[in-house]
């Protein structure tokens, strides 16, 4: 079984522990630090995961908010789902207890018409 390993993205939560809460607020602090980027380019950057991320933007954005990387990304494991067992050469499931502690299995039945 494989483990599925995702990625939070933190920079929303990083920022509003500074204070601030407009996207735009990081625009003019990316551009003191040499990162170029749009308005719209840093709404996704805030509001979204990043597919793929440029190390300078990184390195400024973490300076501009004082913190370090493990800040901004959390690694974070899926739950690893047990594979369903099923029962072989085992009791039927729909074995019954009888009373005094034995299973019953179902009785085999063949189905005939009366009228032939």
């Amino acid at each position: 079984m494989t483990t599925d390993v995702t990625i939070a993205w933190k920079l929303r939560e990083v920022m509003a522990s500074r204070g601030m809460f407009a996207t735009t607020d990081l625009v003019p602090l990316l551009e003191a630090r040499g990162v170029h980027l749009s308005a719209t380019q840093v709404y996704r950057l805030v509001t979204q995961v990043p597919e793929r991320l440029n190390m300078r933007v990184l390195a400024a954005a973490c300076d501009a908010l004082d913190c370090t990387p493990a800040d901004l990304v959390q690694v974070v494991r899926a739950a690893q789902e047990k594979p369903k067992r099923h029962a072989a050469g085992g009791v039927s499931p729909v074995a019954r207890a009888t009373p005094d502690g034995r299973t019953r299995k179902p009785a085999r039945v063949s189905v005939r018409r009366t009228d032939q």
